[in-house]
């Protein structure tokens, strides 16, 4: 302990590194969420506490705040656990070793957990401080965030009453977020069947496509190695023995391969034509896109009628952006990736990840997902539901945190949404009227065991959340 000591805000770094001395990996909050309880009744702080280990404390309104608005300050208690291999820390018994530059502060061989604890230290630092004006309080610690925003589905949130939701879960000092996708998993699983090989049996691919990150990145306009592949395919006399590409939903695929037999004589010369083809659809910044075919071996193949519905339904499964935001400029509002082709002994599956950030849009793109599985008789099934946060045309909070913000700095901060989930999501589904904003203090390198937090940049967001809560 006292590592950081004498860095400021004293309060917040004092509760931050209490927090990193308990071990508080995702699927593992007991601890944690027992520490945040006993703070509160030592503070003499009304608490509620669940099976979940999610936790809200309670605080009165300062004098004169006393017929304001009741406000939410939210972060999530668990961490992500990474460390580099030859550190000898165990995260199930073992606090962080915290260390500091003077600029940055991080953890020695392993992740900080700055997100979220810099959410939860501010929190206590508000709820310990004896002098500062602000409304109400409603300070909620959810758990197990960073594997599928676990504890904040499984709240009961009829305990809050506030409707301004001040989340603190933001990397980007000067970022407001005030809007996030809803999404969904789609799982298709088409049956197929085979006979004796007949023909000539080739491997062929699509590799080196650029791939990346189907929330952040499908705005790029990156190619999906399953679409080339299937669109190459579908123009040439084939029958597929198997077809693979991908490893994750949310993962735009670099790589696609596929076994086949073919009749026809000069196969891999129809193969380059429709691959010098293809190539000439594909977006510019695909400069390392390699085509390749050779011969193989093979046993057996797909009947026409599998080879046919495999191909037909790649083909015709949407694929990536679907519409954008006319909100907010650059914003992907609603977009699916196809991130697994997966060819099993008796079935093809087809894995999709769905996001939009209006909630009909999310269910109507997965609508059309359904009756593409009852056109192809496919089984079809749908997991990891979680809400949009939609963007609020009139939100008090955001011009209030906009005004502070440029009273404070003296230049207007970014207003931006994303087209990935957040805990906002949730609550902003549950909670009828919520107004929400998303915060944070500038950090890098998250989820790595290179994470390190700006020092200035807390004391700077400190000082923007105690001006925001005295406007509220």
């Amino acid at each position: 302990m006292n590592a950081l000591k004498g860095l400021q805000p004293e309060s917040v770094m004092h509760y931050f590194e209490e927090i990193c001395a308990v071990p508080h990996g995702s699927f593992d909050t007991k601890r944690i969420s027992d520490y945040c309880v006993d703070f509160a009744k030592s503070h003499g702080l009304r608490y509620v506490q669940d099976k979940y280990n999610n936790v809200v404390i309670f605080k009165l309104a300062t004098a004169g705040y006393e017929n304001h608005p009741t406000v939410i300050l939210q972060g999530h208690l668990d961490m992500v656990c990474e460390k580099d291999d030859d550190c000898d820390i165990d995260f199930s018994t073992d606090g962080l070793r915290l260390c500091h530059d003077g600029k940055f502060i991080s953890a020695e061989g392993t992740t900080l957990g700055g997100d979220d604890g810099i959410a939860i230290a501010y929190a206590l630092a508000l709820l310990a401080a004896t002098d500062v004006k602000h409304p109400a309080l409603e300070c909620v610690f959810t758990v197990d965030e960073e594997v599928g925003m676990l504890g904040a589905d499984a709240m009961d949130m009829s305990v809050l009453q506030g409707r301004l939701l001040l989340n603190c879960d933001s990397e980007d000092e000067g970022i407001l977020t005030v809007s996030c996708a809803g999404g969904a998993r789609s799982d298709y699983r088409l049956p197929i069947a085979y006979e004796t090989a007949q023909g000539r049996a080739w491997q062929v691919a699509v590799a080196d496509l650029i791939g990346g990150h189907s929330g952040v990145e499908i705005n790029k306009g990156r190619a999906n190695a399953n679409k080339v592949l299937g669109r190459i395919l579908a123009k040439l006399p084939v029958r597929l023995i198997c077809i693979d590409g991908g490893s994750k939903d949310n993962a735009i695929p670099r790589q696609s391969v596929a076994k086949l037999v073919s009749d026809a004589e000069n196969f891999e010369e129809l193969f380059a034509a429709a691959a010098r083809q293809e190539q000439k659809t594909l977006p510019e910044t695909e400069t390392e896109v390699r085509f390749l075919c050779e011969p193989a071996q093979a046993e057996k193949m797909m009947t026409r009628e599998s080879s046919e519905a495999v191909l037909g339904l790649l083909n015709d499964l949407p694929n990536g952006v679907q519409k954008m935001s006319s909100d907010i400029e650059g914003l992907v509002q609603t977009s699916l990736n196809l991130g697994v082709l997966e060819t099993k002994e008796d079935a093809v599956r087809m894995a999709f990840s769905v996001r939009s950030s209006v909630n009909d849009e999310k269910d109507a793109l997965l609508a059309q997902l359904v009756a593409l599985s009852k056109k192809y008789g496919t089984e079809y099934s749908e997991s990891g539901h979680y809400p949009a946060w939609e963007y609020c045309k009139d939100s008090i909070l955001r011009e209030t945190m906009v005004q502070t913000f440029r009273e404070l700095y003296g230049r207007e901060p970014i207003v931006e949404a994303i087209h990935a989930g957040l805990e906002c999501g949730i609550f902003c589904d549950r909670l009828q009227g919520l107004d929400a904003v998303s915060f944070g203090p500038q950090m890098y390198d998250i989820h790595t065991s290179r994470e390190r937090l700006d020092i200035a940049s807390v004391e700077r967001t400190w000082n923007y959340l105690l001006a925001v809560l005295e406007k509220l």
